[in-house]
């Protein structure tokens, strides 16, 4: 394995890297969680929801994720600078073309290049928007989606 194991990984809260989706199964090493290391050079830290417009978005700059048979509402790791570019790329805070993020779930990597925890707080899924957690720190389950297949990425 090229990273420590995730309960060793931390997300953007400092807590332990919580599993992100085994349905699809996302992350760099299909795993289910955002965790990076040495070979993702596209730091594969941010965990989101994909959008119909991200999906445009992200295919007319040359990954088109629908190719490997994600959709609307998959949630999966994405590239820290693909979603900061969709992030500048938005006309407000309720733009759909920026997946919302589980804070839990992003690995802290995604601070240690160009995102600020304020940005991901922005766009922060509920309930997580409200201080990182909401339910989630009582030990809530997550539920994967149940969209899209096993993929695997084109870049």
């Amino acid at each position: 394995m090229a990273t420590k194991p995730s309960n060793h990984n931390l997300n953007v809260l400092k807590k332990p890297l919580a599993l992100f989706s085994q349905s699809p199964m996302t992350g760099f090493y299909r795993d289910g969680y955002c965790r990076v290391g040495p070979e993702d050079t596209g730091n594969h830290a941010v965990a989101g929801v994909l959008t119909k417009e991200f999906l445009d978005f992200t295919a007319s700059r040359g990954n088109n994720l629908r190719q490997i048979g994600l959709e609307p509402g998959c949630k999966w790791c994405l590239c820290t600078t693909r979603w900061k570019e969709a992030m500048e790329a938005a006309k407000g805070k309720d733009d759909p073309v920026v997946p919302k993020v589980f804070l839990h779930a992003t690995h802290e990597s995604a601070l240690e290049n160009g995102v600020t925890m304020d940005a991901l707080r922005k766009f922060a899924a509920e309930p997580e928007a409200s201080g990182g957690g909401g339910s989630l720190e009582k030990n809530a389950p997550i539920t994967p989606s149940t969209k899209g297949g096993i993929a695997t990425e084109t870049h």
